[in-house]
């Protein structure tokens, strides 16, 4: 797409599917970024004084942060502010981002509602070798996450199965839930309602279908690299696995929802008939009764509630952070020793790692670090199929490895070890943040002038 530029008050701004690249002679000013100090400071200071990096509400601490904005800048009225804010939560691109979290969310709470979930399980476990535990969990893993959209879901479906393995083997119990967590993290780094994957592309602006084929194949040599790894330290155990029915019937709305979005069908389309879909299937089989079907579907919504208002909180801070001069001067900071178009992208993949380690959420992370990612890949010509992938993977490289994290945390707590034990086992989210490395050095994947 060509750049459109546009003169306003003596300075230049190009401009690319509606995003601003500014420039050097914009005015910039670091103080404009305290609001994220003051989150950051809310939050991880909570967390190191109670040692529980979730007990200070993060929607409490982002409002703190958006009032604090909204406080600074005396030299403009209350209502200029306030009308910055809302421009930015109300942005369209958030609005339909939140709009695919309630959907996901109940397409994910009404499969799961009619046995999904337990069906999928089940069928893996039957087809799993008994020398190859492990290499099992961790593809059992990776379908239930890229299903279900939720890293943290598949951990608590699949976490008390690997302890459980640990119990009848000589396996570490750290190494399987470091085979759980790899796992859950390949889903959501790559499902189509993965909160992560809704995130990073709304933010850079492509599809969904475009940006699984570019993330599937940078990390696909991280997974089988994983199942050999863990082959190799496993091929002497054995251990029987007591198995439950399944019915193929039930994994059918999982099937349809990951091949129509392969298809480039509207997301908005595939998650209604996979809700519709996965509803009659509930009702043919006694699941459930007609009114249990939207009770799950309010339930769904409700799950998606906090992470909704967290992206119109965020997109609203933002934009008076920007307003104010801060998002230029930041953008300045970390592109004026860039030099060439792998430096913008390892400046994206340093950008999301440490707002990641900040925030112990790869979703949070890419809200607020997509809108700045997204003005480094116009200047650079970044493909958005590529900022969106990088934004997604070292995201989920990151979340896979913190102690503090939800994933480590919920893995932990089932098996009762600490969460550092697990760290030393963890080989696909270090592996994925490797391949995301060489895909950056290599330039991989190639795109044709035409696509760009």
């Amino acid at each position: 797409m060509p750049l459109l530029i546009a003169k306003k008050k003596g300075s230049f701004y190009a401009k690319n599917s509606g995003v601003s690249i500014v420039n050097s002679t914009e005015k910039r000013n670091p103080a404009a970024l305290l609001p994220f100090l003051v989150f950051l400071i809310l939050f991880i200071g909570s967390g190191l004084i109670t040692k529980d990096f979730y007990a200070f509400p993060v929607i409490v601490a982002i409002s703190i942060a958006g009032a604090f904005a909204i406080a600074m800048n005396r030299k403009e009225s209350l209502n200029q502010k306030v009308e910055s804010f809302c421009k930015g939560a109300g942005n369209s691109n958030v609005i339909l981002m939140v709009l695919i979290f309630l959907l996901a969310g109940a397409f994910s709470e009404v499969a799961k509602g009619m046995g999904a979930v337990d069906s999928t399980v089940n069928l893996a476990l039957t087809a799993v070798p008994p020398n190859l535990l492990l290499v099992g969990i961790f593809i059992i893993a990776c379908f239930i996450s890229l299903s279900m959209g939720t890293s943290v879901g598949t951990i608590v479906a699949l976490a008390p199965i690997g302890v459980g393995i640990s119990e009848q083997t000589d396996i570490s119990l750290a190494l399987a839930m470091a085979s759980v967590i790899g796992g859950s993290m390949f889903g959501d780094n790559l499902s189509f309602i993965s909160d992560t994957t809704i995130a990073a592309v709304r933010t850079q602006h492509t599809q969904m279908k475009d940006k699984f084929k570019v993330n599937f194949f940078i990390v696909l040599p991280a997974a089988v690299i994983t199942c050999i790894i863990l082959g190799v330290l496993t091929m002497n155990e054995h251990a029987a696995i007591a198995t439950e029915s399944f019915n193929w019937f039930k994994i059918i709305p999982y099937i349809f929802v990951l091949i129509t979005a392969l298809m480039g069908v509207n997301v908005f389309l595939v998650l209604t008939i996979g809700i519709v879909f996965a509803g009659v299937i509930g009702l043919m089989d006694g699941s459930y009764h007609v009114m249990d079907i939207f009770q799950h579907i309010g339930e769904g919504m409700a799950g998606m509630y906090e992470m909704s208002f967290l992206a119109i909180l965020i997109a609203g801070t933002v934009e008076v952070v920007r307003y104010n001069g801060g998002i230029n001067y930041f953008l300045y900071t970390i592109t004026k020793n860039i030099k060439s178009k792998k430096g913008a992208e390892f400046g994206i993949a340093s950008l999301i790692s440490l707002t990641n380690v900040s925030t112990a959420n790869n979703t949070i992370s890419i809200i607020i670090a997509g809108p700045l990612a997204k003005n480094i890949a116009d200047k650079y010509q970044i493909d958005p199929r590529k900022s969106a992938s990088l934004l997604d993977i070292f995201s989920c490289t990151i979340q896979g490895m913190l102690p503090y994290g939800a994933q480590m945390l919920v893995a932990a707590g089932i098996a009762g070890i600490s969460p550092v034990n697990i760290l030393q086992y963890s080989f696909y989210p270090v592996l994925i943040g490797i391949c995301g490395i060489i895909a950056i050095l290599i330039g991989f994947p190639r795109f044709s002038q035409q696509k760009n």
